[in-house]
């Protein structure tokens, strides 16, 4: 009998043990009634009555990320691509999860790709290339509206890779590089330019400046000749001025008058003529200087 109640009791704590249950962080249970839906149980401790309460699903709350595989889509001018993609989605409602759709993730895979093939379908090749982030922001709005009523919330959606037939990559391959080549010539083309243009405007420049010092040389060669010519007329109008303050004798000024005459001869003539009257020039130049001398006296 001590045995029977033993094993009684340890099968009881047993049972009490197997009604308690913990559920973890970021997940929620679905509790069912009977065959009907009667709780949804969050992270913490809970009881379940044996054989009434049953957990239907336990759900992770934690954002979760399903890639997708490839899958051909055509575009709008009639090229035939690869594109896989991969959504980000998070289940914010345990029990729309579980009874809103059969196999969420199959749901999830087909709407993308029925989504994927509309979006791409009104596009061409060139603008799904050079659009991704458009298509991306438009099949997370329309994928997060579908799955509402499944209790599941999609935060983003991104196109891994889009690759278009083999064909047409050699072709977008060649393209790109007549383009590389296009701009290299015109860079090639634009430095020519640019130094040619440098060039002439460094010898413009030294043009300016040779001229600008020839004149500057001719303007001071023009103001020393000047200035010698003045002191030259200066230096004749001193010493006739002293000649005249020395009021020189008459064989003074006869000898001038000789010295005169030699300069004219400029040392090449065998003969000089005298002008007879150069006794009376000397003797109207030696009373011009008395004339002179007695006006100073007075």
């Amino acid at each position: 009998m001590f045995y029977f109640i033993l094993a009684l009791l340890l099968l009881l704590f047993i049972a009490a043990l197997r009604c308690i249950c913990i559920v973890p962080q970021a997940n929620a249970w679905v509790v069912e009634s009977l065959g009907r839906y009667k709780d949804t149980w969050q992270a913490g401790l809970h009881f379940k009555v044996p054989v009434i309460y049953k957990v239907i699903k336990k759900v992770s709350l934690k954002e979760q990320v399903a890639d997708f595989e490839p899958q051909p889509v055509i575009t709008k001018d009639n090229v035939t691509m690869m594109v896989d993609s991969v959504v980000f989605f998070y289940i914010f409602d345990a029990k729309l999860f579980s009874y809103g759709v059969e196999r969420p993730l199959a749901a999830i895979e087909n709407l993308s790709a029925t989504t994927l093939r509309n979006i791409i379908g009104s596009m061409t090749l060139d603008e799904t290339l050079t659009s991704r982030d458009d298509i991306n922001s438009r099949i997370t709005a329309i994928l997060d509206e579908a799955t509402d009523k499944w209790g599941i919330k999609v935060s983003r959606v991104e196109v891994k890779n889009i690759d278009p037939p083999r064909s047409i990559q050699e072709a977008m391959e060649k393209q790109m590089k007549a383009e590389r080549e296009k701009r290299e010539a015109i860079l090639t083309a634009e430095g020519k330019k640019q130094s040619a243009i440098t060039i002439a405007e460094g010898e413009k420049e030294a043009a300016i400046l040779r001229a600008e010092a020839e004149k500057q040389q001719k303007i001071r060669l023009a103001e020393g000749e000047a200035q010698a010519l003045l002191a030259v007329q200066k230096a004749k109008a001193e010493g006739i001025r002293l000649i005249n303050e020395a009021a020189p004798a008459a064989a003074y000024m006869t000898l001038r008058s000789f010295e005169a005459a030699e300069k004219m001869a400029d040392g090449q003539a065998t003969k000089i003529v005298v002008p007879s009257d150069i006794a009376d020039l000397t003797g109207t130049l030696t009373a011009f200087s008395e004339a002179v001398k007695g006006q100073s006296n007075q």
